[in-house]
């Protein structure tokens, strides 16, 4: 994994984002998806380096169309946007997973956030009463 993974898989394990579930690197069909919550039908997808060129953005595209092709929403980053700006990508996530989230989202600017969003981060059991 590259540390942009490693660091985003930190906010993703063992239901730490809103109760989500997710696996990382997990087979599906002739792809891997970085990290998928299946419960969701939600793939998330860092992209470093190796994906700017030409034949690896056709191969992300196929892949991405298959996913969809099977009814999972792909959500796509940097591992620059992960590395300066992991809250917005933590926030861009949960609000892909709400009910009836729009297609495509926006990056929220590091620092920046939807106050309901981030009332959500973290699970109501661990709400102290």
């Amino acid at each position: 994994m590259t540390r942009a993974e490693t660091l985003l898989w930190r906010c993703l394990k063992a239901d730490r984002l809103a109760g989500l579930a997710f696996r990382r690197q997990t087979p599906m069909g002739n792809y891997i998806a970085d990290f998928v919550a299946h419960s969701h039908k939600l793939i998330v997808e860092l992209d470093g380096e190796s994906h700017d060129f030409e034949e690896r953005i056709r191969h992300d595209e196929r892949r991405d169309q298959w996913f969809a092709s099977r009814g999972y929403r792909v959500l796509r980053f940097t591992n620059d946007d992960v590395m300066k700006n992991l809250e917005g990508v933590v926030l861009s996530i949960l609000a892909a997973a709400e009910p009836g989230a729009p297609l495509s989202l926006t990056l929220p600017r590091k620092g920046g956030g939807n106050p309901s969003i981030d009332a959500s981060l973290t699970n109501a059991k661990d709400v102290e009463k």
